[in-house]
């Protein structure tokens, strides 16, 4: 299911209760079809299927995340200082280079929303990703590691196996 699918959410059929009381099913039916609006006096009450309810909650979660995730890496970009305790307060261990990266990769998934079925897990994982790798950056052992001179030992010409 896309965002593009509830284009029409509020274009739906208006029900009063006294219909759905006496007409439960045919109400039901109507319902996997399309959003039903149920009326009673001055208030209004929409019946969707509880997938299309899902997906739209999870729509307005991950929106806000993707947007908190915008807003701190262009303030960082502005040269705003974010701490470590914000949510993605990780994102100050990256350049400006990489925010700039970071921001295009997350806007280019976020456009997939109308047209994939698994934006939102591209979302997810594009974010755990970024959020890994500036772990890895703001290690300071993995620093010292990559930093760290080795001993190459040079490897030698294996010797032919004697026959036996």
């Amino acid at each position: 299911m896309t965002l593009g699918n509830f284009g029409n959410i509020y274009s739906d059929e208006l029900i009063t209760a006294t219909e759905l009381n006496r007409q439960p099913g045919r109400v039901l039916d109507k319902a996997l079809e399309r959003p039903v609006t149920i009326t009673r006096n001055d208030q209004s009450f929409a019946l969707l299927r509880r997938e299309e309810v899902t997906f739209l909650v999870k729509a307005a979660t991950q929106s806000k995340a993707v947007f908190e995730a915008l807003t701190v890496a262009f303030s960082l970009l502005l040269g705003k200082e974010i701490g470590f305790e914000h949510p993605y307060g990780w994102l100050s261990a990256f350049e400006k280079d990489d925010l700039q990266d970071f921001i295009k990769e997350l806007s280019e998934a976020f456009r997939l929303i109308d047209s994939s079925t698994t934006a939102w897990e591209i979302i997810d994982a594009l974010i755990h990703e970024w959020h890994e790798s500036a772990i890895a950056y703001s290690s300071p052992e993995l620093a010292a590691a990559f930093s760290a001179e080795t001993d190459e030992v040079p490897l030698t010409v294996p010797s032919p196996l004697s026959a036996v």
